[in-house]
């Protein structure tokens, strides 16, 4: 089995960014030894702390897509065609930061539309909650912009004209994203499955959680899809087969419905 995983709002609180309530699961799944890959809208330097306090090694997926980061000499792989940069094999799906904020500052006048670029850290720590020291981190990106547009303006205009610069946008738990138009949530996952399955000669089951739209991708690419609801909005309107609902929103839902599937799949971490 290998587990992709959405951050915030799925395995971590929508409010509080927490993950204690998963700790008995992420237990588990890390004595296991079960792949948990973190797929997020987050950047590489917010993941990375949070691997750390999770207890968590294994390969990660930042920014929509826009980067998959396997640690050097992860599990002896061969990562063809990869960047070795900061201890990682970086494999770069997305447009390099620079092309994304050339093409937002032609258009965010016209949409009102105000990126991570153009705040202040005080003013993305009032929209999503994180400390002004988060937020710094939060703007240092490396593929992707996340912004908020002003009312009225039809984020289908927006993406018409991001597609005829080679990107496209989706929309997360609290912002709206401009990305590449070749990266996404759900083609960073398969070429990660790829990798596992060419390197091990095994056939894994793939497991995903995700709670918004930006994860629609890769929770159409896995064979169990998890579905947590957002605190707000309910469930992402979804429906596939073999589709799973968690009960309750963040870290506790996570919890309950992976250790139902641990338990179905007689992973102990014994």
């Amino acid at each position: 089995m290998i587990i992709f995983t959405d951050l915030d709002g799925t395995l971590l609180n929508h409010h509080d960014y927490a993950f204690f309530e998963a700790k008995p699961a992420l237990d588990r799944i890390k004595q296991s030894r079960t792949p948990l890959i973190i797929v997020t809208s987050k950047t590489r330097r917010e993941v990375e702390p949070l691997r750390k306090a999770m207890g968590i090694d294994d390969p990660f997926i930042v920014e929509n897509g826009g980067g998959i980061f396997f640690p050097a000499g992860y599990r002896d792989f061969d990562i063809k065609n990869a960047l070795k940069t900061d201890g990682y094999d970086l494999l770069q799906l997305g447009l390099p930061y620079a092309l994304i904020r050339q093409f937002f500052d032609k258009i965010r006048f016209a949409f009102e539309a105000k990126g991570f670029g153009d705040m202040t850290a005080r003013e993305i720590s009032r929209l999503t909650g994180l400390s002004e020291e988060q937020a710094n981190i939060a703007k240092d990106r490396e593929f992707t912009e996340p912004f908020i547009m002003g009312t009225g303006h039809e984020p289908q205009v927006l993406s018409a004209l991001a597609e005829k610069e080679g990107m496209a946008i989706t929309r997360g738990g609290r912002f709206y994203h401009l990305i590449g138009k070749d990266q996404d949530k759900g083609r960073a996952v398969c070429r990660v499955r790829d990798i596992f399955q060419q390197h091990t000669g095994e056939k894994f089951v793939t497991v995903g959680l995700g709670d918004s739209e930006n994860d629609r991708p890769f929770l159409e690419q896995v064979d169990i899809p998890i579905l947590i609801p957002h605190p707000v909005r309910g469930y992402l309107d979804m429906n596939r087969p073999g589709l799973l609902r968690a009960k309750t929103p963040g870290s506790h839902g996570w919890n309950t419905v992976m250790e139902g599937l641990l338990d179905e799949y007689a992973i102990s971490g014994a």
